[in-house]
């Protein structure tokens, strides 16, 4: 039998991450999954899409950019104009990725009643005091 698809993206001899799983924290990272959200909706300069997605610092959002940038999903238009534009978008690649996180976002949506409850079941069943 071969190797799983977990140990797969888990064993990259002599360099740490395998590229896989590296890729997968890039999309799936906190502000990754908000910026490839945002982004499937339209272009954005900068100071834009930091408010889009509230709560996100300059140095993460920028962190951020360029990570998924540099992955090939997210491209960065600098205009030769005063002042200064820059234009973040989706590439094809990130609209595929978007098209996956937008999916598991939608699950989120849907299926958020059922965590509640699960997770309230899983609380309740660690008062302490109580069986379990």
């Amino acid at each position: 039998m071969g190797v799983s698809k977990v140990r797969e993206w888990t064993m990259s001899p002599g360099e740490g991450l395998c590229p896989q799983r590296l890729v997968l924290e890039h999309v799936t990272s906190r502000w990754g999954v908000l910026v490839l959200l945002a982004l499937e909706e339209r272009s954005f300069r900068f100071s834009e899409l930091r408010r889009e997605i509230g709560g996100v610092s300059e140095k993460m959002l920028t962190q951020t950019l360029q990570t998924l940038e540099r992955d090939g999903v997210v491209h960065r238009d600098a205009k030769p104009v005063i002042p200064p534009r820059v234009d973040y978008c989706l590439t094809a690649l990130g609209r595929e990725a978007a098209e996956q996180v937008r999916a598991l976002a939608e699950w989120t949506d849907r299926r958020l009643d059922a965590v509640v409850e699960a997770r309230e079941r899983y609380d309740a069943a660690r008062v302490p005091g109580s069986a379990g």
